[in-house]
């Protein structure tokens, strides 16, 4: 049977390999894709603990963190849609200002 420590450390490897992907990445599809794991990380916490303790505020929480998880990346997308259309690049080294 699965216990809820393996839950966790495979919670803390996509956390570490999301932090490492956003942390060395230029690209920021990339980057924004590495936040998204972080995010599946956490949630995949949150489920955990709510099946451990037989409570549902965990999964709920997760649902509500997957929707702002949602809006944060269309943001996110629209921004680099833009930076790309003024910059014609999506490098993240590239932009040490938003003001052009």
């Amino acid at each position: 049977m699965i216990s809820e420590s393996h839950y966790l450390v495979l919670a803390f490897l996509l956390f570490a390999i999301g932090l490492f992907g956003a942390l060395t990445r230029r690209n920021l599809i990339l980057i924004l894709l590495s936040i998204e794991i972080m995010f599946n990380a956490i949630h995949l916490i949150f489920v955990t603990f709510s099946r451990t303790w037989n409570n549902l505020d965990g999964q709920v929480a997760a649902l509500f963190s997957m929707a702002v998880a949602a809006a944060e990346v269309a943001v996110g997308l629209a921004i680099a849609i833009l930076l790309f259309r003024s910059r014609k690049t999506i490098d993240a080294s590239q932009f040490n200002s938003l003001k052009d």
